[in-house]
């Protein structure tokens, strides 16, 4: 049987910055793409571990989730117009669900979540903490895989984050934003139901 290889699509966009309107015109092509200051960002898609500790992760938070939020992956989330980010993983207000809009507004959200990944390393553990606490987002945790996992957790003041408060497997994080939660990081790599 041939085969017959797809037609490609040509995207031109402007000069940088880049807007929102310009990464809509993009190519559903299995990258996320984000902007931070109109500069365009590319990630591959997540690795199956990252797939994994996100699936725990909302398994656990699931469990301790008080009515009223709601528990999320990969959400379009619209800081400004030149400033767009996918969390790997949010808590919303029930009622942000209500609307029809694409992306999520940073008031609708308590806490996001990033799974850091050899190619996000440097996007999570500083550019994303500090355009989350920008934004006023609450809460951020940011998961390193390559620590066992860990979960670093870092609570709003003011503009920005407190220095995080890391929990490393084999010890129980306690945490109590944006919901009261206890888990051992290491669950979140493992298999077992």
């Amino acid at each position: 049987m041939a085969t017959i290889e797809p037609a490609r699509r040509t995207i031109v966009l402007p000069a940088p910055p880049y807007t929102v309107d310009d990464l809509l015109k993009l190519p559903d092509d299995g990258n996320r793409y984000e902007l931070c200051n109109g500069s365009l960002l590319v990630s591959p898609a997540p690795t199956k571990l990252h797939q994994l500790v996100i699936y725990q992760l909302q398994r656990i938070l699931d469990k301790a989730a008080p009515p009223g939020l709601v528990l999320l992956s990969t959400v379009n989330l619209r800081i400004t117009d030149k400033d767009f980010y996918i969390p790997d993983f949010v808590v919303a207000t029930e009622e942000s669900m209500h609307t029809d809009h694409l992306m999520f507004a940073p008031d609708e959200l308590l806490l996001a979540i990033e799974v850091v990944s050899p190619s996000t390393q440097v996007k999570d553990r500083t550019l994303k903490a500090s355009a989350y606490a920008l934004a006023g987002i609450p809460a951020y945790w940011r998961i390193e895989l390559g620590e066992g996992p860990a979960l670093y957790a870092y609570e709003l003041n003011g503009d920005r984050y407190d220095p995080p408060t890391a929990y490393k497997a084999g010890t129980v994080a306690n945490l109590t934003e944006p919901f009261p939660v206890r888990f051992d990081p290491a669950e979140l790599d493992s298999t077992r139901r």
